[in-house]
């Protein structure tokens, strides 16, 4: 149950940000209203989980804010800028091509294998996101294509945060390293409003911010606490596996908050990209 409300919670923050974008706001200072409100409890996660342990070294500070711009700066931002131009379903899907990205990395970082099976995965969830792309694109125009480099760099620079996180969390723990990199993730977004936006830009309609408390609390804070306690109950695979109905939740959202079209072209799309996301991770034969 934890790892399926937090699956619905992390899909429901495209709807929120689509919203949001109804009431003139840019990006900027969309994502500065979602990490003023996140920063507090992200804040208070960091210190928590330091509590008892060793201070951090100058190389793992120079880690932290190297995850925290990667991860969840960059990521976020990219993904909010995205959203202005393509649907919450495409945007779903694209962001859970992660895993693939993930291996990519390793294959070209450290020379990891590709199996067979993860090839055939990958190959059939890029052709579902290939379809629903180009009937977006026939719909809407080339500010899709834009809109989608946008959000697959985001999913790309999430990815990089995955694939170098790793010697991080082994040493810090994952609670604490995720709550230093989202507070590093936070003020980088705020000075970034500073640097770019007159502070007359903060003035927003009141929806707004009420959208921006919504998707700081419900839909950034809450999952990432209950899908790391799903993980602790059941494991990270099985927690892995329920997180397929986030796509599914997504467009069920988008038709029903915003109108979007469920079209066959969006249902064909996702039935691909979940069959390949599925047949990527499974585990080999004879793997433990």
């Amino acid at each position: 149950m934890l790892a399926l409300l937090g699956a619905i919670a992390f899909s429901a923050k495209a709807i929120i940000v689509k919203l949001a974008y109804r009431h003139g706001v840019d990006a900027v200072t969309l994502i500065m209203y979602r990490m003023l409100f996140a920063l507090p409890i992200f804040a208070a996660m960091a210190w928590w989980a330091s509590r008892g342990q060793p201070p951090l070294t100058r190389k793992d500070w120079l880690g932290v804010l190297g995850l925290g711009f990667s991860g969840y700066y960059l990521a976020s931002y990219l993904d909010f800028a995205g959203l202005a131009y393509i649907s919450a379903s495409l945007e779903r899907l694209i962001l859970y091509l992660n895993p693939t990205i993930v291996l990519l990395l390793g294959w070209a970082v450290y020379g990891r294998g590709i199996r067979w099976g993860q090839a055939l995965g990958m190959a059939v969830s890029y052709c579902g996101v290939v379809l629903v792309f180009g009937r977006e694109v026939h719909l809407q125009g080339a500010d899709v294509a834009w809109g989608t480099a946008l959000v697959f760099g985001s999913a790309v620079s999430y990815a990089v945060y995955l694939v170098y996180s790793g010697e991080l969390v082994q040493r810090l723990g994952s609670l604490r390293l995720v709550g230093l990199a989202t507070s590093v993730a936070c003020v980088l977004c705020l000075l970034q409003f500073a640097l770019l936006r007159p502070l007359a830009a903060a003035w927003v309609a009141p929806e707004v911010v009420g959208l921006s408390v919504v998707n700081a609390l419900l839909c950034t804070a809450a999952p990432v606490l209950m899908v790391m306690m799903a993980i602790e109950r059941i494991g990270a695979g099985p927690a892995a596996q329920v997180g397929m109905v986030g796509p599914m939740s997504t467009i069920l959202l988008g038709a029903v908050v915003l109108g979007e079209p469920f079209t066959p072209w969006v249902a064909a799309g996702t039935v691909l990209v979940l069959a390949g996301i599925f047949v990527f991770t499974r585990p080999a034969r004879g793997a433990p």
